[in-house]
């Protein structure tokens, strides 16, 4: 049981709509939070776990990509889809979908995406900053989502740069709209993923609102977790990048919520096992070669720090059968502790910051963009 209060999602019609006892979300990240690495983090500890970011415009029109990313493994009690739109109508559409067609129980848009493909559409993280087309989103995805009594909440981050903040306004404007919670990636757009997460905009936004603030950026290990909550007074934490290689982090996460102080430094032949895991699971949905074909891309988060041979890493990110893999696997050293020099080190992507963040003409001059004409395409970004 959690020493912190559970997460409470409340739609406009029901309170509690969702409960989350262990106040953690999976961040969804696109080309990873499939079904496959979804099951595995939820196996490993507590929380809420999120589908991938989808457009609403596949959803609606039932593009077969995207259904074949709308499954759901047995483990997973709440249905969770995070979709993504810059038309009111469109993005509504696809939350009637989810909710009637797939039996989603929790909504979760997204307002932070950087990917130049999608603020260049005037979608993700820069559309907040066109607050009357940010508010009814919000307004017609509540609407529609209350119908099915599903609470809807939103990831967004502190600006597109740091001269054009717009997290306290959004913040402002998701609460008088029904808003359930809203994560907060302490970066801007500009930012991407690069430098240090500024937690203080965490702690501001708590201050700012009355319903449920998430804190995300910056969390590598359960203690990253506890000092996030302590500093800011965030009701819960959303986790990304630093469960890449490591879905441990979750039962890491799961203690630390607990009062448990414990951590978990799986063995090399420990890791080996949850990396066949992870492919079994992946081949359950796509088949063995396509499969572990997807998983390859996972290797090096997984055997980060662990003593394995360039030519072995090699081979283990171009398997396609289960036969190569064991055989593979048999040559490491499966008693090898774990990297001790990895802890606390950010994982998967950081780059540097945008020198410019890409956006429809004139974007800034106002921030009324109903009347615009946005096309939302079918280009998925990569979450928040």
């Amino acid at each position: 049981m959690s020493v912190y209060p559970p997460l409470r999602l409340s739609a406009p019609s029901r309170t509690d709509a969702v409960v989350v006892d262990t106040p953690v979300v999976l961040a969804p990240m696109a080309g990873i939070t499939n079904r496959a690495f979804r099951q595995l983090c939820a196996e490993q500890g507590a929380g809420l776990y999120v589908c991938e970011m989808l457009t609403s415009r596949g959803i609606v029109i039932q593009d077969r990509k995207t259904q074949k990313m709308l499954g759901f493994a047995p483990n997973e009690v709440v249905r969770s889809v995070q979709t993504y739109g810059v038309d009111p109508e469109m993005v509504a559409r696809a939350t009637h979908v989810l909710c009637d067609q797939y039996g989603v129980n929790h909504v979760d848009l997204n307002f932070g995406c950087p990917v130049p493909k999608v603020t260049r559409k005037g979608g993700g993280g820069a559309l907040p900053w066109k607050q009357d087309r940010f508010r009814a989103i919000l307004r017609a995805v509540v609407k529609a989502a209350d119908s099915y009594g599903v609470p809807v909440t939103m990831k967004t981050r502190k600006g597109i740069d740091d001269d054009h903040l717009y997290y306290l306004d959004a913040g402002r404007i998701a609460q008088q709209e029904g808003v359930a919670a809203i994560c907060l990636h302490a970066r801007t757009v500009g930012g991407a993923y690069s430098g240090q997460a500024d937690w203080d905009a965490i702690t501001r936004l708590v201050e700012h609102v009355d319903i449920p603030v998430l804190g995300n950026g910056d969390i590598w290990e359960a203690s990253d977790a506890m000092r996030m909550m302590a500093q800011t007074g965030a009701a819960g934490v959303e986790v990304g990048r630093g469960c890449l290689g490591r879905p441990w982090l979750f039962r890491d996460l799961a203690d630390a919520f607990a009062g448990r102080e414990t951590q978990h430094k799986p063995t090399l032949g420990e890791v080996a096992a949850m990396v066949r895991r992870h492919g079994e699971l992946l081949a359950e949905i796509m088949g063995e070669k396509y499969g572990l074909t997807d998983l390859r891309k996972h290797m090096a988060w997984y055997f980060k720090g662990f003593p394995v041979g360039g030519d072995l890493r090699h081979q283990l990110a171009m398997i396609s059968d289960f036969e190569t893999f064991d055989a593979l696997v048999a040559q490491l050293d499966h008693e090898a502790p774990f990297p001790e020099m990895e802890l606390g080190k950010p994982r998967g992507r950081q780059g540097t910051p945008r020198a410019k963040v890409i956006l429809p003409y004139g974007w800034y001059d106002d921030t009324n963009g109903l009347d615009l004409e946005l096309d939302e395409d079918d280009a998925a970004g990569s979450g928040g």
